[in-house]
């Protein structure tokens, strides 16, 4: 239990400057930020006066003064750079950890089921047949798949690029609900990497494709096996919801799914910028590879130093943590 008193005493002087901010016609940048800095300890503070020590009317008096700071929060928390800063090193990577295990189980699963139909696919050539004629063949070894990194001008295929995998990896997000959807995109993704792989080692261009693969496909690869994840954790949180009502769960992985769903538009950014101008470029290839190898580690840094470090600070990803804290308060 939590000394009111003392906890009065501790945090007074924090709730009388949020209310100064609050009420100051004018806010200065730097006043515009740490009337949010406030907003969010002040939110803090509530949470454990709720739990600890439920004063009525110290719940009340608190509710009321985040509700207003909020409206007056709300405008400057979105025009300034610092929302986004915060969105990048805490919000985003925070969730990124805390749903670890979904999407390294998704790549982990995907990596096994590709490497399994490669190897079916080369002990059985009858089935390169029945898919492809001799012609089709040829015209993939030798031409097709090199040729599609550089049919277009770079900055139009990263484009194209970047559209069709933040395309892939909405999808695995809004649709993992239903949990199957999400199965049945990363199956065929996977399985069309198979039989390209599995026809290009048989005619001996095996080095090839890896070369041309590697540079982008490790990142962009981990991306949507990423959104897979986090969509098939979206479709437990209702079939197991941990403690909390089905609704509650839903809603909070959701929350969650729309934080990775945004940040993972500039993962894919990334990706798509590097088959564009890297993985059809003059390097050689194992500049080339090198160079998808910096981004995947870049990456993994990213999500087990500074989303560890985030996790570590209390942030889960929830989009909307602070605002659900004030709702619930108030109705409290």
């Amino acid at each position: 239990m939590v000394d009111l008193d003392a906890y009065v005493l501790a945090h007074g002087a924090e709730w009388e400057r949020l209310e100064q901010l609050t009420s100051q016609r004018r806010l200065s940048g730097a006043e515009s930020d740490e009337l949010v800095e406030r907003y969010e300890r002040v939110a803090t503070h509530l949470s454990v006066v709720r739990t600890s020590a439920p004063d009525p009317t110290l719940v009340a008096h608190l509710s009321a003064l985040l509700a207003r700071a909020r409206n007056r929060a709300v405008g400057a928390r979105v025009g300034t750079w610092r929302g986004a800063a915060s969105f990048f090193t805490e919000r985003f990577p925070a969730a990124l950890y805390r749903l670890r295990s979904w999407w390294l189980g998704c790549i982990a699963a995907n990596v096994v089921v590709t490497a399994v139909m490669m190897l079916w696919l080369l002990d059985h050539p009858l089935v390169e047949q029945s898919l492809l004629s001799a012609n089709d063949v040829d015209q993939l070894v030798n031409q097709d798949f090199e040729g599609y990194y550089s049919e277009y001008a770079a900055s139009h295929f990263a484009a194209q690029v970047w559209i069709n995998n933040a395309w892939v990896a909405a999808l695995c997000i809004a649709l993992g609900i239903l949990g199957a959807p999400v199965v049945y995109l990363l199956f065929t993704n996977v399985a069309n990497l198979a039989i390209i792989g599995s026809i290009m080692h048989r005619h001996d261009h095996g080095q090839h494709f890896w070369g041309l693969i590697l540079p982008h496909g490790l990142l962009e690869l981990t991306a949507v096996f990423v959104a897979g994840g986090v969509g098939l954790r979206l479709f437990w949180s209702w079939i197991e919801p941990g403690g909390v009502t089905r609704t509650q769960s839903i809603a909070r992985e959701g929350r969650t799914a729309g934080t990775v769903a945004m940040g993972l538009v500039v993962v894919l950014l990334v990706s798509g910028l590097i088959e564009a101008f890297v993985t059809p470029s003059g390097l050689p290839t194992w500049a080339r590879v090198g160079i998808g190898v910096v981004a995947e580690l870049a990456f993994l840094a990213y999500v087990f130093v500074v989303g560890r470090a985030a996790a570590g600070r209390g942030h889960t990803g929830d989009v909307d943590a602070a605002l659900l804290e004030d709702r619930a308060a108030t109705q409290a």
